[in-house]
């Protein structure tokens, strides 16, 4: 691997800014970007496109295993396909938000994911910037620079909403983006921000503001 190879982990709740902010930073430094979550979502349909019940877990572990996902890597391109079929759209549907659980509460599921997200994070030379829930602790804890952002219930919702461009009701807006956190956060502390992990509240903070934290901080961990 080149010595300026530049790797960013970007942990957070739901609704904390982590894709945009991800892929912003990695437009700007010019590296690869990884949307876990979107990997997470993609399981999801491919359990869901062979009719398991999200109750059986020995058969939603055996649709994690064996999917084919497909993403892409580039900031400026978002496109997904599980074992073939393009899902860019259908990732982004409640329905598949509503079972995403069944797959990331599952330590076997999680396993395979972490694997799949490591080798992808160490595929590009440049270097990456990835963002999920625990990618500055279990996925890539060598990170040159780990972030956990954060944000208030309020500002997390309100940001969902825009994302979800009124697909939701407010109360399945709330159980998309609370519970899930509360789900996940049954396997993975990732509203903590551990050792060597820089904390950034983006409540009260522009999207432009936010990228420009995180790139001083990225200048400043190069190799």
């Amino acid at each position: 691997m080149p010595d300026d190879r530049l790797v960013i982990a970007i942990d957070g709740p739901s609704g904390s800014g982590k894709s945009t902010t991800a892929r912003a930073v990695a437009r700007r430094l010019g590296l690869s970007y990884l949307d876990t979550g979107a990997m997470y979502r993609a399981v999801a349909v491919a359990f869901l496109d062979a009719g398991v019940s999200p109750d059986d877990t020995a058969a939603v572990i055996e649709a994690t295993t064996s999917a084919d996902i497909e993403l892409s890597l580039d900031p400026d391109e978002r496109w997904v396909r599980v074992n073939g079929r393009d899902v860019t759209a259908e990732i982004r549907e409640p329905r598949t938000a509503q079972n995403v659980s069944a797959v990331s509460t599952i330590p076997e599921c999680r396993a395979d994911m972490v694997r799949r997200q490591r080798a992808l994070m160490d595929a590009d030379p440049r270097g990456c910037v990835a963002e999920g829930r625990d990618i500055t602790t279990v996925v890539y804890p060598d990170a040159d620079l780990r972030i956990l952002l954060t944000a208030s219930p309020e500002a997390r919702l309100r940001r969902r909403a825009g994302d979800m461009a009124g697909k939701l009701t407010e109360d399945q807006l709330r159980d998309q983006v609370l519970r899930r956190d509360r789900d996940d956060s049954k396997l993975v502390d990732f509203q903590t921000a551990a050792d060597g992990v820089q904390l950034l509240d983006t409540s009260d903070m522009t999207l432009a503001e936010v990228v420009d934290a995180i790139t001083d901080l990225a200048e400043e961990s190069r190799p």
